[in-house]
Parts: structure tokens; sequence; C-alpha cells
């Protein structure tokens, strides 16, 4: 080799190289194959390594847990983006990391899908409140994102030129008979004016569920999902935080939805005395003693011991 021009000497060790990684792919496709039989040549079964972690309890106990939110919101982004869910979730993520800009984008692309939507007008809302309530820019950066802000807000119409007290009361006005609009204006009642929080409790409270009109349809219908009501649960309890508004309405809810182990109606499994866990246990016991009359009506099993051929 010490004979070879610089060139091929040069073209020679490209063609080990090559050599090398064709060999090297070779050898990983062989091993993956075998680990997947499951045995290898030798007959060994290969043992499937224990997960020390079922739970995913060690995942989530991550340095940055928002950044790693991030990670898997590029992928929704990617992948979902005329989803809802996707640029609400954009918004929780990106005002927790205070990032104005990006939280903005979200709140526009949630109008851009769907303007009367209740999570449209939460972010929407929950954005200004958050934008109103930052200090005066400082920086050239902070200067530059609030130029921005300045340069959009007067093309929102739902902000522009009302205080966002007003903005909430107009919405309400449009949709003061759906009941998840009512809780998203209650919340946002509550983010503006605490001191209103029974009055924005009240708003959920006096919520009318409707009969929808269906077509062939046996019996009347009504308006509320049991998502809805969990939801709607969920925000008295755990955002207004009142126990006693969020028994009254799973009270309410238990007439609407007796099947509901959420709300753990007579009917549901989760009642241990429940009429369906009561039906259960009979059938359990009928087939019981119908399989232990079967084998008494064909006689003693001890008399076939003694049979012979």
């Amino acid at each position: 080799m010490s004979n070879l021009l610089p060139s091929q000497k040069k073209k020679m060790r490209q063609k080990q190289r090559k050599a090398e990684a064709r060999a090297k792919k070779e050898a990983d496709v062989k091993n993956e194959e075998t680990n997947n039989s499951g045995v290898s040549k030798s007959g060994k079964r290969h043992v499937k390594p224990v997960d020390t972690d079922p739970h995913g309890e060690k995942l989530v106990q991550v340095e940055d847990p928002l950044l790693e939110a991030t990670k898997y919101l590029k992928l929704l982004q990617k992948h979902s983006p005329d989803f809802l869910d996707t640029h609400v979730l954009s918004f929780e993520v990106n005002i927790r990391r205070q990032k104005i800009l990006l939280a903005f984008q979200a709140v526009k692309q949630l109008l851009r899908l769907d303007v009367e939507h209740p999570d449209s007008h939460r972010c929407l809302i929950k954005f200004f409140c958050k934008v109103d309530s930052m200090p005066a820019p400082t920086t050239d950066a902070e200067k530059l994102v609030w130029s921005v802000l300045d340069a959009e807000r007067p093309l929102i119409s739902q902000v522009h030129g009302r205080s966002l007290m007003e903005a909430n009361e107009v919405f309400l006005e449009k949709h003061k008979d759906s009941l998840m609009h009512r809780a998203a204006v209650a919340e946002m009642l509550n983010l503006l004016e605490p001191q209103r929080k029974s009055e924005a409790i009240k708003l959920i409270e006096e919520s009318t569920n409707g009969i929808v009109p269906r077509n062939g349809a046996l019996g009347p219908i009504k308006e509320w999902t049991l998502k809805e009501c969990i939801a709607v649960h969920k925000l008295l309890e755990t955002v207004l935080i009142d126990h006693a508004a969020a028994s009254r309405w799973k009270t309410r809810c238990l007439e609407l939805f007796p099947y509901s182990t959420y709300f753990e109606g007579s009917l549901s499994s989760a009642v241990p005395n429940s009429v369906n866990n009561q039906i259960f246990k009979d059938a359990e016991r009928v087939g019981a003693n119908q399989s232990a009359n079967s084998i008494s009506d064909n006689g003693k099993i001890d008399g076939f011991k003694e049979l012979t051929i």
C-alpha cells in the first residue's frame, strides 16, 4: 500500500470503511432477528428485562417538566395542527414558560379554528389578563414583544375597544344557554374579579338543561353530556375551590347520570349495594346453583369409580 498514490490510498481507505460499516450493519440486523425470535442458536430463551418503572413515576421526575412537555407539544403541532386541544396545550405550556409570543400564537390559532369555542374564549381572556398584569418592559426584547402585542390587539375584535370584563359579558350574552360557555365565563369572572366568586358559581348553578330536538328519538334527550358535567364538577372543586357547590352539582348530576361511576350513581358499579351490583351477584348465585344442580342430577361421581367396561 506504501507504493500507491495518495488518491489510490484514499479510495482504498474509503472502501475499507464501507466494508466495515456494511459488516457492522449486517451483524446488528442478525442480532436483532435473534432477539426478536426469543430463542438464541444455543437454544437458550432470552429473558425479557423487568420494567423497573411500570407506572412511569421515574419518567415524570424530570428536571424541567415544561421543557419536556414542549417536546411532545411539537409533535402535536406537527401532526395535529387543526385540533383545538393542540393549541390549548400550546397556550398552557407557553404561558407557564413565560413565552408570551408563542402563547399569543396559540391564542390566534384557537380563534382561527373556532372563535366561539369556550376554550378559545378562556385562553384569550387568560392571555390578556396575564399581559395586563405584567410590569412595563425594560429590555429591548420585552419592548419588542410589547410592540407586537400593541399592533395585534386591535385586530382581535373580541377585545378591541373593550375591557376584558366587557368581553366576558358579551360572550355570555351570545352563549347564555350553553353549560360549557357559562362555565368558561364563570371561570374568567373569578379570574378577573376574585371577589365575585359567588356570582361565578351562581352563573353555573343557574344553567338549565334543555331538550335536544332529535327526529325519531325515543323520549326526550337532554343537552348536557356526562363529559361536560364532569368537567364542570372539576372546575367547581379544583379551580373555583368551592366544595359545597361541587357537592350540590354532584347531587344534581346523580339524577341525570345514575349509571355514572364518577358521580357514584345509584345504578353504577361504584356503589356496592346498587341495583346493578345486586343483579350481577344474583346472576352469579343462580349460575352457581345451576351448576351444582346439574351435577346432582347426573348422580354421584363415586358411582362411576366401580364402573367396568
